[in-house]
This record gives C-alpha cells, sequence and structure tokens, in this order.
C-alpha cells in the first residue's frame, strides 16, 4: 500500500512538472528586451546601414522557416557567447516572428 500510494505520489508531481514545462509560452517582451540588448548593434554593423531591423527583413535571408530561426538564435548565442539560456533564444525567437516573419509555429 505505502509503495503504490508513493508511486501515485512520484507520478503526479512528474505529471504536474512535465505540464509547467510544456504549457510555459515564450516572453515576447524578454525576447524584444534581449534583441535589443545584444542582438541590434551587431546586426547595424553587419547590414552596414545602421538599422539593425534590416537583417531580418532583407531579401536574401537565410532564414525561411520558424525551425531555421530558431537554430540561427541559437547559433547567434553560441558563436557569439551571448550566455542565453534555452528559454532566452526561445524568448528572442518568439519575438522575431512576431515582428518580423510571421512563420506559422
Amino acid at each position: 500500500m505505502a509503495i503504490s500510494l508513493f508511486r501515485s505520489f512520484v507520478s503526479l508531481i512528474f505529471c504536474g512538472l512535465h505540464s509547467t514545462l510544456v504549457i510555459a509560452s515564450p516572453d515576447i517582451a524578454n525576447g524584444k528586451l534581449i534583441d535589443q540588448q545584444k542582438c541590434y548593434a551587431c546586426h547595424a554593423k553587419k547590414v552596414g546601414f545602421g538599422n539593425g531591423d534590416m537583417i531580418y527583413t532583407r531579401s536574401d535571408g537565410k532564414v525561411k522557416n520558424s525551425a531555421q530561426l530558431k537554430a540561427m538564435v541559437g547559433l547567434c548565442n553560441t558563436e557569439l557567447r551571448l550566455d542565453l539560456f534555452p528559454e532566452d533564444e526561445a524568448d528572442v525567437a518568439a519575438f522575431l516572428n512576431k515582428q518580423f516573419y510571421k512563420f506559422k509555429p
């Protein structure tokens, strides 16, 4: 009986944690803040026109879907050592998608 009760308790805790992780949605405001603080200036220098947003809207863009967008944000984070957590990467990708790309999830 005690073992069965313990298993039920553990299952309940695991399900609660699992639902919390699945339900958590990206924080668009955090993504915008990170973009402004860590991405915009670098992108402005890269495109050469002083407008960091142009990198997202250029006609020869490399990002064609949401998976590529998430991968690109991850690549920038790793290569430039931005020290973003995975949830921050998700927030940035969600902000960029909402603001510029409009990909379906």
